[in-house]
């Protein structure tokens, strides 16, 4: 599957892991050498249009992306999980 980077920057980041909604990636991390991309990055929360806020961002290594959809770019983190717990009663 072939896309554009530009593609890349409209689909939401997910962890898997937690469900939680990342965000939109915003780069790539690629190296020099081989070309080959190493990570994603994906601004932090609080950031706007990637000029305001925190300056906190969330490098995604290529290795812990499971699948790039045409909306979602599915990713297993676990150093992004919510450390919050919810509890749900079906009963």
């Amino acid at each position: 599957m072939l896309t554009k980077t530009s593609e890349l920057r409209e689909r939401e980041v997910v962890n898997i892991l937690d469900g939680k909604r990342l965000g939109l990636a915003s780069d790539l991390e690629i190296e020099a050498e081989t070309g080959r991309i190493k990570a994603i990055i994906v601004p932090g929360p609080g950031k706007f249009l990637w000029l305001f806020g925190k300056n906190e961002e969330f490098v995604i290594p290529w290795e812990r992306i499971k699948k790039i959809g045409v909306d979602v770019i599915l990713v297993d983190t676990p150093n992004y999980v919510e450390d919050e717990t919810i509890v749900v009663n079906m009963g």
